[in-house]
């Protein structure tokens, strides 16, 4: 069973950072796309970055150059750095293993 646990998230003044984790324990974790997604308020539920499995990473225009995924195989982490955040990076955070399996989601406050 795939359960993608997030953690990281927090509040913090624009132009600051967070680095999200996300651990997905009974896995073959090399093997899967994953990505993380953000809900702001009222909003739907978008993708900010997305590493499928031919190691292209994918990020939405608004994160382009200010966040950063990377991933652990060994570790079985995957980690989204975001750097220069703003008010609109405001939301909860999901990271998502192998397109079905979602994490619980962590809360980034970003004030200005």
């Amino acid at each position: 069973q795939v359960q993608p646990v997030e953690s990281g998230g927090g509040l913090v003044q624009a132009g600051g950072s967070l680095r999200l984790s996300c651990a997905a324990s009974g896995t073959s974790f090399s093997i899967y796309t994953m990505g993380w997604y953000r809900q702001a308020p009222g909003q739907q539920r978008d993708m900010v970055a997305l590493n499928v499995t031919n190691g292209i990473i994918n990020y939405a225009d608004s994160v382009k150059g200010r966040f950063t995924f990377t991933r652990d195989d060994a570790k079985k982490t995957m980690y989204l750095q975001m750097d220069n955040l703003t008010p609109v990076d405001t939301g909860v955070y999901y990271c998502n293993v192998g397109v079905v399996h979602w994490g619980q989601g962590t809360q980034v406050t970003v004030s200005s």
